[in-house]
């Protein structure tokens, strides 16, 4: 009975939990910088620092009426080359192959222009990759932008969606896993929290000997520090 009790005694031991101290600094779970990829003058500016945008909305626009002009020529082209084609194709085996072949050419060079020309009218607008809220901004109407110089002239990071970044000795490295439970709180609150490590990365510091380690959180202002412990196997 006694060596039974023993044993049970030193699998609950082996079962304990142990903590690996962890400091942290909140991100945001996604962040972009933005720049236009086309070459103008700022036409409309529609939002500011602290707008909350949705994925697909037009931040800003520069002036595109010649651009705009183009592309309407090109659909007039394309309009009447397949028009053309389309008559030729019925009388094919009438007319001459080589004459078709230049009827299909300018059919098929028509649908190229118009992809080049819608290409480059969109390029004008300058749109949320997702949702989120803006930061900071750096452009005016007026202003005057260019693709070969790419500049950033909004900052747009994950309205909600925060990431911890946590930092813990590397000699740790093979007890802290991802699923572990993460125990902790933000620099100046007293209250607790509690969430899950989701990534680990692969290589350690050589600077500070630390290995970085990621946890899902909401609502945090990005750029707050705190520490805590991450739930490990006791190894001992």
């Amino acid at each position: 009975m006694r060596k039974v009790l023993l044993g049970l005694f030193g699998l609950v031991l082996s079962l304990s939990a142990g903590e690996v101290y962890a400091t942290f600094n909140v991100a945001a779970d996604k962040n972009a910088n933005l720049a236009f990829d086309a070459s103008g003058i700022v036409k409309s500016v529609k939002y500011d620092e602290a707008s909350v945008v949705k994925k697909g909305e037009v931040l800003a626009y520069l002036d595109n009426s010649d651009i705009k002009a183009t592309l309407d020529m090109a659909k007039t082209a394309l309009k009447y080359a397949k028009a053309d084609y389309e008559r030729q194709l019925k009388v094919r085996s009438l007319i001459d192959e080589g004459k078709f072949d230049q009827v299909a050419f300018k059919y098929e060079d028509a649908k190229n222009q118009l992809e080049y020309a819608q290409a480059k009218y969109d390029k004008t607008f300058l749109k949320a990759p997702f949702d989120g809220v803006i930061y900071e901004k750096d452009i005016e109407v007026g202003d005057t932008v260019s693709g070969m110089m790419l500049k950033t002239v909004f900052k747009l990071q994950s309205k909600r969606e925060r990431k911890l970044v946590l930092e813990f000795d590397q000699k740790y490295h093979t007890q802290v896993k991802i699923g572990q439970k993460f125990h902790y709180s933000v620099d100046g609150e007293s209250k607790n929290y509690e969430g899950v490590i989701t990534k680990i990365y692969p290589s350690a510091n050589t600077q500070n000997r630390k290995i970085k380690a990621e946890v899902d959180a909401k609502d945090f202002v990005v750029g707050l520090f705190g520490s805590g412990s991450i739930i490990t196997p006791e190894t001992k």
